[in-house]
């Protein structure tokens, strides 16, 4: 009788994995993605909708069939953009459900923070867009992932396009510049670069720090009044870039002269201004506002049709929304990109999506396919290279909704290299680390 009880649950099991349900017989493949946000403080009108985007994919993904059939699950921390609490919430999701298949810290002082932990805890970094600059460079930075563009390739980029406007980079000699930033790490990362294209081509930088959380500015647009400097970037985030372009007008300063990073450019930071802010620019990070995008409309369908949106139906296609899907996708990518070789339908460790993020081979096709066709370039990396080609253009704020207003821009690497390098053997030196094998970029 015993035996004829077992025979029988052996057969039911067999038929849940015949069938993939999941069940104590047949456990299901997850793979899990922790989720660092900020949804209240001062940063949330911005935190918000890049949060909601990067769920929303993960939804996505799930609604495709997974990632060739493994399921994706998620877990939010609050950080407050505070990087004591982000640390907090990586310690605490680290090890769940399996382990991390990779980290967000949406932050560069979190960035900062974990880069001495994950190499420990086997956990990739992306910094899309942020973070340390330096990190480039696999071969001392093996777990962080600037994917896309570092803040010395968005200064590197600005100062392009104003000397372009300007007829040549010999016309910026004499012209002062003034760049107002968050006094963080992510504020001041740009520095380094406007500073070495200072000395470069001769133009004024005046470093204008503005405290956390930036909504007190008075003293630096009386300085700005004062000086009256030929450009102004705006190296911002949350209420502070709104506060800047509202001083702006306040002062009498052309908007048309201030051009934010791609993290002071999208619709929180002057939607609130409207036609006050009309003519401000900011850098595009690969994609800008893209309602019309084929991966917005198959989220309406798939998720937010479904009553399963993470948050309105009016922010889906916002500049700082898609900035989450990327987010995001690049997350998803790296883990297909692990099955690859690690084995398709499986589980991947955060080890082996460090191996899938390190060899990315996403080509116009690829990310056509994902949705992402007019919205982002290729993105290919290496075990030297943890960022891949950089490009971004600018985009302008008509009073009403953002619109391109160059063509791409790719950030100048003769510049950059040479400063990553230097930056990674000091880096490498301070912790006494080696640089990386050949054999270990095999690994």
């Amino acid at each position: 009788m015993k035996f004829r009880t077992l025979a029988r649950l052996t057969a039911v099991s067999a038929a849940l994995v015949a069938a993939g349900v999941s069940s104590a017989w047949a456990q299901a493949k997850e793979q899990f993605f922790p989720a660092l946000v900020y949804r209240t403080g001062a940063y949330a009108p911005n935190g918000v909708p890049f949060a909601n985007g990067y769920i929303d994919y993960l939804k996505l993904t799930n609604a495709r069939g997974g990632i060739n059939g493994v399921k994706v699950i998620w877990e939010e921390c609050e950080t407050g953009y505070a990087t004591d609490r982000g640390v907090e919430c990586y310690e605490r999701l680290k090890g769940k459900h399996g382990g991390a298949s990779v980290i967000h810290p949406l932050s560069t002082g979190i960035t900062f923070a974990l880069t001495e932990k994950v190499p420990t805890d086997k956990i990739p970094l992306i910094t899309a867009g942020y973070g340390r600059s330096e990190s480039t460079d696999g071969m001392v930075f093996k777990w962080n992932f600037p994917l896309t563009g570092t803040y010395w390739d968005a200064a590197d980029i600005l100062v392009q396009h104003i000397a372009k406007k300007e007829g040549g980079f010999d016309k910026l000699r004499g012209k002062k510049i003034a760049l107002v930033y968050h006094d963080s790490p992510y504020g001041k990362e740009p520095i380094a670069l406007l500073q070495n294209r200072a000395a470069m081509h001769g133009y004024e930088l005046q470093l204008l720090p503005v405290a956390h959380p930036g909504v007190e500015q008075k003293a630096t647009w009386l300085q700005i009044r004062q000086t009256r400097p030929d450009y102004v970037f705006l190296w911002g985030w949350g209420v502070m870039n709104s506060t800047a372009v509202k001083e702006a007008v306040a002062t009498g300063y052309p908007r048309e002269k201030m051009y934010g990073v791609w993290w002071a450019a999208a619709e929180p930071d002057v939607k609130d201004v409207g036609d006050g802010a009309k003519g401000y620019n900011g850098l595009a990070l690969q994609h800008g506002a893209e309602p019309n995008s084929a991966v917005v409309k198959e989220v309406l369908e798939k998720v937010h049709a479904k009553g399963q949106g993470t948050g309105p139906k009016e922010e889906v296609g916002q500049v700082l929304y898609m900035r989450g899907l990327k987010a995001a996708m690049l997350s998803v990518e790296g883990v297909r990109r692990a099955q690859d070789r690690f084995g398709k339908g499986k589980v991947m460790t955060g080890e082996q999506v460090r191996w899938g993020l390190e060899n990315l081979a996403l080509d116009q096709a690829k990310l056509d396919a994902l949705g992402f066709k007019g919205v982002l370039r290729p993105v290919s990396t290496s075990c030297a290279d943890h960022r891949g080609e950089v490009y971004a253009r600018i985009h302008t704020w008509d009073g009403s909704k953002w619109n391109f207003s160059s063509d791409w821009i790719q950030a100048d690497q003769s510049v950059i290299k040479p400063m990553i390098k230097a930056a990674a053997d000091k880096y490498a030196t301070e912790k006494k680390i080696d640089r990386r094998t050949p054999a270990d970029c095999q690994s």
